[in-house]
């Protein structure tokens, strides 16, 4: 947790800083916030769809180094944004551990579902960094070609929402297999978890190892948890990534992504120690103002729908954020990502915008 001090006396102009992204996340201010956008890369990109045909499967385009390199270089090359982040997927982690992983086109991803103790055993957590070297090859290929002020953001799936897609077989629900078998199936839960806390510092820190200079963990179905599952599931895991991650990078700034969290973002912020705290959509500016924004960096929280819309309202809401987060430490970017649909002309006018602050 970073003292309220160090952003009110924390001033630095964005062309001072090297990497903004990292100036921000230090607590540095700066006149127009660096921005980046979640799934930045993607099929809303005609160059990213030519690129696509180019691998038989969604998971060996992740897992081919050139193609990666390529699909995260994409958006940097068009819309310069301040970070690129690794073309990959959160479920690499189920398949490196040894679980069944598919990607269906138009349906998503397709696991064989972990719910029993035989299957539970066949997991290995041993060379998941051997097996995930394509990703840590991409990495290392892109910090050759980008700009050394564009900062690079690996990442991982947080554990509780890894573990949804891994016991339910599937996504696209509110996962009502995984949260009755996680009561159900309390200790073999709990080793699913301890499983892949391990394997999720392991990926996370062969990722720095190769040049990450940012990491974000992506709890995409945090919301989906009442109170106590919460702080079980999501506080106390993404405290032992960080705790462990922080021991060995001190100065490696750590993101996370609990979407949904409402009110315990406030204990996630303050419980697990990251650096930066992406916001969804719901969270209300002038409560992340007053509540979060004097424990850490904030990122967010543009709605995506809005991006597809255009227009005044998409204008009016960049506005609204940047005048309520934007005169502290702050990251500029999306609630979640970008959708496939979304017009490119959209992306570049929010960008303009953002980076108009600096010359109002």
């Amino acid at each position: 947790m970073r003292s309220n001090s160090l952003y009110f006396a924390a001033y630095m102009p964005t062309s001072h800083s090297s990497i903004p992204i990292l100036a921000a996340l230090k607590g540095i201010r700066s006149a127009c916030p660096p921005l980046w956008f979640m799934r930045q890369a993607g099929r809303y990109l005609p160059e990213y769809r030519k690129l696509r045909k180019q691998a038989p499967d969604f998971l060996s385009f992740c897992l081919t180094p050139e193609l990666a390199i390529e699909a995260t270089l994409q958006p940097i090359r068009r819309f310069g944004f301040d970070a690129a982040i690794l073309f990959s997927d959160i479920l690499v982690v189920p398949h490196a551990l040894g679980a069944k992983v598919e990607f269906s086109e138009g349906h998503g991803p397709v696991l064989e579902p972990i719910r029993a103790r035989t299957a539970l055993k066949k997991l290995r957590v041993q060379g998941i960094d051997a097996r995930l070297a394509p990703v840590y090859a991409a990495i290392a290929g892109l910090k050759q070609k980008l700009d050394p002020a564009t900062a690079l953001i690996g990442f991982a799936g947080a554990p509780w929402t890894v573990a949804a897609y891994m016991i339910e077989g599937s996504g696209g629900t509110n996962f009502p297999v995984a949260r009755t078998w996680m009561f159900r199936e309390p200790k073999l839960f709990a080793a699913l978890m301890d499983t892949l806390v391990d394997a999720t510092i392991i990926h996370l820190t062969r990722q720095i190892e190769h040049g990450a200079d940012v990491v974000q963990l992506f709890d995409s179905w945090a919301g989906i948890l009442n109170e106590t599952q919460f702080r079980a599931c999501v506080i106390r895991p993404t405290r032992r990534i960080v705790q462990r991650l922080k021991k060995r990078f001190p100065d490696v700034p750590i993101i996370g992504f609990p979407r949904g969290a409402g009110p315990l973002y406030r204990e996630y912020a303050k419980e697990t120690g990251v650096d930066g705290l992406g916001l969804d959509t719901a969270v209300p500016l002038d409560w992340a103002r007053k509540t979060l924004q004097p424990l850490c960096t904030l990122q967010g929280n543009l709605d995506n729908y809005l991006l597809v819309a255009g227009g005044d309202a998409l204008d009016r809401d960049i506005r609204r954020i940047l005048n309520v987060l934007g005169n502290r430490p702050f990251i500029f970017n999306l609630g979640h990502g970008i959708l496939p649909g979304t017009p490119i002309r959209h992306v570049q006018r929010a960008i303009d915008i953002v980076r108009r602050r600096a010359r109002a």
